[in-house]
């Protein structure tokens, strides 16, 4: 039976760390053999970073195997304190291959879970809709997603449209701190009365609470501990 594969984030940087690594094994075998003393000890230098960079590969993987839906879950968890009825209106903003999205159709059986992007491959591995939608199909919730092209800076949906807005590694992507604050503007727009963001990311979540509660939301941020290269933080804001 076919798994869902949610890509590699960034994966140019990812690649860049493994032929690094092989780089550095290389060069520094080849010091090692050096008659030079001041080779050899660079050679020492060199090999001992490698075990390092191993380990930042295998946890690179271990996020993009496991970690990540172990994430997801940790994620949707925290909307209990307003229990799912299977009716919401969801929005995955950044969904890139549909990890938020699907994981909230999975809990749903009449409301809708519609994830947009601009889907840059630059951002993530093999990232299109069709990825997506594949992973919807092979988690069974075809028939509750849907996928938009959309911004995060002009979010094409109308005032309080939704009753949960989620995010994961999307919003770091935007280069200007105005940019992320309009797009936390815009999810802070589209939730109803009693809606919730949840936004998880590893940079920039300080400015996304202020931004949140500029918008008059009540926000607050916890840490969400993985097997993974990087600590995320989600950011939690609640429209009263």
């Amino acid at each position: 039976m076919p798994k869902p594969n949610h890509g590699v984030d960034n994966p140019r940087l990812g690649l860049i760390t493994v032929l690094a690594v092989v780089a550095a094994f290389a060069f520094g075998l080849g010091l090692r053999k050096s008659s030079s003393e001041a080779a050899r000890t660079a050679a020492s230098v060199v090999l001992s970073l490698v075990p390092t960079g191993l380990i930042l590969i295998l946890l690179m993987a271990s996020y993009v195997k496991v970690e990540e839906f172990r994430h997801r879950d940790r994620m949707l968890n925290m909307l209990k304190m307003a229990p799912w009825r299977g009716d919401e209106q969801v929005l995955d903003v950044g969904t890139g291959r549909g990890l938020l999205m699907i994981g909230a159709a999975r809990r749903l059986t009449t409301g809708k879970s519609i994830g947009i992007d601009i889907w840059r491959e630059q951002d993530l591995s093999h990232n299109t809709q069709e990825a997506a939608m594949r992973n919807a199909e092979i988690e069974g919730v075809r028939d509750r997603v849907e996928l938009r092209h959309g911004d995060a800076q002009q979010i094409p949906f109308r005032d309080r449209s939704f009753d949960y807005v989620l995010s994961n590694l999307c919003l770091h992507n935007i280069p200007s701190r105005e940019g992320r604050a309009a797009a936390c503007r815009e999810i802070a727009r589209l939730l109803k009365p009693g809606g919730v963001a949840l936004i998880s990311d590893f940079a920039h979540t300080d400015e996304y609470a202020q931004a949140f509660q500029e918008q008059g939301l009540k926000t607050t941020r916890s840490f969400s501990f993985l097997i993974a290269p990087m600590l995320l933080t989600i950011v939690k804001a609640s429209r009263p």
